[in-house]
């Protein structure tokens, strides 16, 4: 399970450094189109995923439209910092388990809910990629708020070939 976890936990860290680059004022700005969603929600919803996962662990079922969607952990940067750092513990307190333990997972993919059986090592992986694909929002979002995070893998998928 260290395999999943550990690129999972060097991704988070980039969230550090992204509430670490951020005002509370920029953390909620939304001006920016074409969706006028904030960082905060981004990032809020990023760390939903997560807890959905841990929230269905023990009866092994994770249901990823039972979101929390704490107001409080999109609109300030010190709840946010304080949702990573719990999220970022449970994630470590699970290294030792065995990926293939079998997970129900529920989503609705637009057309009404589904079930379909997953391992949890798939739904973590499920959940990394969908930070990475947040986090490269967030980049367009950081660009037109002038914020420029020093980490330049911030929303790189570790499959994009690196430019010539």
């Amino acid at each position: 399970m260290k395999a999943v976890i550990n690129p999972i936990l060097d991704n988070l860290d980039r969230g550090y450094v992204l509430l670490d680059s951020l005002t509370n004022e920029q953390f909620v700005a939304n001006h920016i189109g074409p969706y006028n969603s904030t960082v905060g929600q981004h990032f809020r919803h990023i760390l939903d995923i997560f807890s959905c996962i841990f929230n269905g662990l023990d009866e092994r079922k994770v249901d990823l439209t039972a979101r929390e969607r704490n107001e409080l952990a999109e609109s300030n940067i010190g709840v946010a910092r304080n949702y990573l750092d719990t999220i970022y513990e449970k994630l470590k307190s699970i290294q030792d388990l065995d990926p293939n333990i079998p997970v129900k997972v529920t989503d609705d993919l637009g057309l009404g809910r589904v079930d379909v059986n997953y391992t949890l090592g798939s739904a973590l992986c499920q959940a990394h990629s969908h930070a990475i694909h947040h986090f490269a929002s967030l980049g367009y979002m950081l660009h037109q708020l002038d914020v420029k995070i020093p980490d330049t893998r911030f929303g790189y998928n570790p499959t994009t070939p690196e430019s010539a």
